[in-house]
């Protein structure tokens, strides 16, 4: 799956870019039909220690999977994101099972 990594204001480090592919590539054995993923990551200028913000768009054909998350650090939204995407894609791998 073509992940595309977008960083708002910072420069990302090529191991996170590495974490974020590994992961998001474990969500193609929930729905096999991902096109694209974009991940954009900001960091919210607060004081307040959970200030990563996450955005996970999944592109599949007729419909786009949206999650955002906040949490202390990147690997940790990003876990976060995928279990709640995994979760998104069989609902909806389900619902096209049950419409043909």
């Amino acid at each position: 799956m073509k992940v595309n990594v977008h960083a708002v204001n910072f420069t990302v480090d090529a191991k996170l870019v590495a974490f974020i592919q590994a992961r998001l590539d474990k969500l193609e054995k929930y729905y096999d039909r991902v096109v694209v993923s974009d991940v954009y990551l900001k960091v919210d200028n607060t004081s307040e220690k959970e200030n990563k913000i996450l955005e996970l768009k999944i592109h599949v054909p007729g419909d786009d999977i949206m999650v955002k998350k906040q949490c202390r650090t990147f690997e940790e939204a990003i876990e976060v994101a995928a279990e709640s995407a995994e979760r998104l894609l069989v609902k909806r791998k389900e619902k096209i099972r049950a419409h043909s």
